[in-house]
């Protein structure tokens, strides 16, 4: 099978399909560059959309990936911003390994096309010139014979007509000898340009185009075979990023599996409990008899001197007793959010002092860092003197010094009222006072313009002169509270993985191997509180220890 020999008459057609061959070569490229538009555009929506519903820095959607679900959501987006780089992979890999190769051998096979058909025109060419002059020597040749035959004719008409000359007898036969030998020259040239010509036609179609023919025939067939493994490159591109794809969706897949609904109802009792007990019922009062009704009118006094579990507030004062009323809630926005955060209830007001004691201790570390920077730049100095003044460096590193003394009394004030909060410092009446005015504050619709309103030493407030004995029995009841409040219970052991010098206040000393109790678990800000025996208690970063949770105890989360 041979274009040579099977197609030997059909220049013109091959002619046009090589052409064509070409053609659908550059639409394959046209083809494959558009794919890689289409990837890179796909690729930069779902980049576009995974950073669109990405949480923001420092605002409440960064606070809401606590929640398990949310945190699955975040490795949704992860995982598809991955799965964005993938199809980004797939643009490059088809650009470089099909696109430009391509490019290039669509434009080398272009000039192998041309270089093939430029030979075959010449060949063509060369066979019609040989054709044109064995036409022009084969009418030579029937010209001379014909004008030999008229010139003979001739001749032996003059020889038979006895009325001319000898002399133009002699004539007309000597014309009709020299055409006769004219015919003569020009049958042998015809004969030889006959021969030529037969000879070039056999070379033309046995040879010359048999072998510019399978030249082309071979260049086609690599073009067919070209694009055939380009389709196969395009597959593998796409088959090459299937793994990375497939581990992408396990990603989604695995957080998916990793909600834990139970976690989650935790974290907002975590986050919305107030610490405050239920309300208890409340007392009849019968304003019948003057004598109850007076007694009512006091109701708070004498109700903690007759020992009854729950005080009980008449006239103004009955909105005291529960912060979360949307009366005191307006209050509260009226005034500024007090440093000690008294304001929150207890649970949240714990969480707030955590998080800036940790705030403060960050910032302290990196005066200490800044500080550290400075004495080896001015040991350097010292030992350098052309490098720098040390004593210029003195007043940086006084000043460093003054601000790290700052943050360490501000941190220890507030490490104060979280330990107060905790309990792990007896509760003192002035607490119990703040938080006791901070009820009469709340409820006093103007307590800022108040003429009578006074300011307590902790800078809270409280209302009228009457009230003082109501912020007495509150005081007393908290304290009360306090002194009563029975140890935690164990809901775990831990296993030390590192020594842990508990230096500061409300932290325990560990020794590395040691075991522990857990009595309340890591609450999202880095330490657990253990428990060593009844008098030792206290907190330890949680990355120093291996917990183990007794699933059946109280408040104990279940982890899959």
């Amino acid at each position: 099978m041979s274009w040579g020999t099977e197609l030997w008459d059909q220049f013109d057609n091959l002619e046009k399909h090589t052409q064509w061959g070409i053609d659908i070569l550059e639409k394959y490229i046209k083809f494959v560059k558009e794919r890689t538009e289409i990837e890179l555009s796909y690729a930069k929506q779902l980049r576009n959309l995974s950073k669109k519903y990405q949480p923001k820095k420092n605002s409440k959607e960064e606070e809401e990936y606590r929640y398990t679900a949310c945190k699955a959501f975040l490795s949704t987006l992860n995982e598809t911003n991955d799965y964005a780089g993938q199809h980004e992979v797939i643009s490059e890999n088809l650009a470089a390994q099909i696109i430009a190769g391509l490019a290039r051998y669509v434009q080398e096979l272009k000039q192998e096309r041309k270089s093939h058909f430029h030979d075959g025109r010449k060949a063509q060419q060369h066979i019609e010139t040989c054709w044109k002059q064995l036409e022009s020597s084969k009418r030579r040749f029937e010209r001379d014979c014909k004008e030999a035959d008229r010139a003979q004719q001739y001749f032996e008409k003059m020889d038979a007509d006895i009325n001319v000359t000898k002399a133009d007898v002699e004539k007309a036969r000597q014309q009709a000898q020299m055409r006769h030998q004219m015919a003569e020259d020009s049958k042998a040239d015809y004969s030889s340009i006959l021969q030529k010509f037969n000879q070039e036609q056999r070379e033309y179609y046995h040879t010359h185009i048999p072998n510019i023919f399978q030249k082309i025939q071979e260049m086609e067939e690599r073009r067919v075979v070209r694009i055939g493994e380009s389709m196969k490159t395009y597959a593998e591109v796409d088959r090459q990023v299937i793994p990375i794809v497939g581990k992408c969706l396990d990603g989604i897949v695995k957080a998916a599996e990793s909600i834990d609904e139970k976690n989650d109802s935790q974290l907002v009792i975590e986050a919305y409990k107030s610490g405050f007990e239920p309300p208890g019922d409340i007392e009849f009062e019968d304003y019948t008899q003057p004598m109850k009704r007076t007694v009512s009118d006091n109701s708070l006094s004498n109700s903690r001197g007759e020992g009854k579990a729950e005080p009980k507030f008449g006239g103004k004062s009955k909105g005291k007793l529960w912060p979360f009323i949307k009366k005191n809630k307006l209050s509260l926005k009226l005034g500024a959010t007090p440093e000690d955060f008294s304001n929150l209830p207890p649970e949240q007001r714990r969480k707030k002092l955590q998080q800036k004691v940790d705030e403060l201790n960050k910032e302290i570390q990196k005066e200490m860092d800044q500080r550290d920077a400075i004495t080896k730049m001015k040991d350097v100095y010292l030992k350098n003197p052309q490098m720098g003044d040390p004593a210029s460096l003195d007043h940086k590193l006084t000043e460093v010094s003054q601000n790290i003394e700052k943050l360490r009394l501000e941190a220890q004030k507030f490490e104060a009222w979280l330990a107060e909060v905790e309990g792990r410092l007896p509760a003192r009446s002035d607490q119990a006072r703040r938080q006791s005015g901070l009820y009469d504050a709340q409820t006093a619709p103007t307590v800022n313009n108040c003429a009578q309103a006074r300011e307590s030493p902790d800078g809270s407030y409280t209302e009228e002169q009457s009230q003082e004995s109501e912020v007495k029995v509150l005081a007393a009841d908290f304290d009360d509270e306090f002194d009563d409040e029975e140890p935690l219970p164990a809901i775990g052991t831990c296993k030390a993985l590192y020594t842990f010098d508990g230096q500061n206040e409300g932290t325990i000393s560990v020794v590395e191997g040691e075991t522990l109790y857990v009595i309340e678990e890591d609450k999202g800000d880095g330490w657990t509180r253990i428990r060593r025996n009844e008098d030792e208690e206290g907190y330890v970063p949680t990355s120093y220890v291996e917990v183990y949770l007794d699933k059946n105890a109280k408040g104990a989360k279940t982890y899959i």
